[in-house]
């Protein structure tokens, strides 16, 4: 069984509410009626129930079983709009502004359905820009508590089943942010060692990469790395990590014993946490393109309940596949 296979698996054992803003993309109507099909969550659709019920179809789309939520009939609203001043209090954000995002921006309105718990998570991106799903996500759903990033993981699935678990390693973070700090590599390991249990199944093993292991450079981004390690000791973890490794040191065994001996981590990593993003980037397409890799994600995590970001140019599978994801990240 692949990873998608058993992560739509583990989603059928327990059914979430996960909604789809976009509903005015055909791709996401399609999608909704393939993740009904498959029984890996119930669906939340957002706008007008006769509009979408006209999209659906004229693009084939059977989504009877999806509930469809009109912002602009919901009974409450008034909450929604309470709640959301409340939160944007420190920026004076007015019951008018808060009222027009709620019946306006789906994203925003389906983030709040999520916040107040009338819905487990969110799919966007299919139709919006990356920002526009994270200010959403950010302003309303909030981070999670004692971590302060938002940050994203990809799954990589390689056919060599030599690395990581049985072929399965997450990289960090590879979309989100350009240059975390310490404190941030630090969230961003925690959130994805999350990642790596909920979703994945997997025991996490992190390693904080760098360009030296445990001291063989010096140098301030090295320094960086180090202080990150330090500041996970402190918040005293629940997993295992180690850093400052390279790439090798973490993913081979021999190397990893010769060059950080003693370590838990050395040679065994499942998680890899790049220094910055241009790194981790860089790092995920040459191993997808290279080693011909299943790249599942970018996930988008740190946030107090699951809000997942879609490509523009996404398919109708990979829109199943997210929700089934977005799914199994709920606690």
């Amino acid at each position: 069984m692949g990873l998608i296979d058993s992560i739509k698996a583990k989603a059928k054992e327990n059914l979430r509410t996960i909604v789809l803003p976009e509903s005015e993309d055909g791709r996401v109507l399609k999608a909704c009626e393939q993740v009904l099909n498959d029984k890996t969550a119930k669906v939340v659709l957002i706008g007008n129930e006769e509009t979408i019920k006209a999209d659906a179809q004229k693009c084939g789309a059977k989504i009877e079983g999806a509930t469809i939520v009109d912002p602009k009939k919901f009974a409450n609203i008034d909450k929604y709009i309470d709640e959301l001043v409340e939160l944007r209090k420190s920026k004076n954000l007015s019951r008018e502004e808060a009222t027009s995002l709620m019946l306006n921006e789906p994203r925003f309105f389906g983030c709040m359905m999520v916040r107040l718990g009338d819905a487990d998570g969110l799919v966007a991106g299919s139709n919006s820009p990356t920002a526009d799903v994270l200010r959403a996500a950010i302003q309303v759903v909030k981070t999670a508590p004692g971590i302060n990033t938002v940050s994203s993981a990809f799954v990589m699935e390689t056919a060599d089943k030599k690395f990581g678990d049985n072929g399965l390693i997450l990289f960090a973070d590879c979309a989100v942010n350009p240059e975390p700090n310490a404190e941030q590599l630090a969230d961003i390991a925690s959130a994805t060692a999350a990642t790596a249990a909920s979703v994945v199944g997997l025991e996490p093993r992190v390693a904080m990469l760098s360009f030296s292991t445990k001291g063989s450079a010096s140098h301030p981004l090295v320094d960086k790395v180090t202080t990150a390690c330090k500041i996970l000791t402190e918040r005293n973890v629940n997993f295992e990590f180690d850093g400052e490794l390279q790439a090798d040191a973490a993913i081979v065994e021999s190397i990893g014993v010769k060059k950080a001996p003693g370590s838990k981590v050395a040679g065994k990593a499942n998680i890899l946490v790049f220094p910055d993003l241009q790194a981790g980037n860089i790092g995920y397409k040459l191993v997808q393109r290279f080693a011909n890799a299943e790249a599942h994600g970018p996930i988008i995590q740190g946030l107090n309940k699951p809000v997942n970001d879609l490509s523009r140019g996404c398919s109708v599978e990979d829109i199943s596949n997210l929700v089934a994801i977005t799914a199994t990240q709920i606690k």
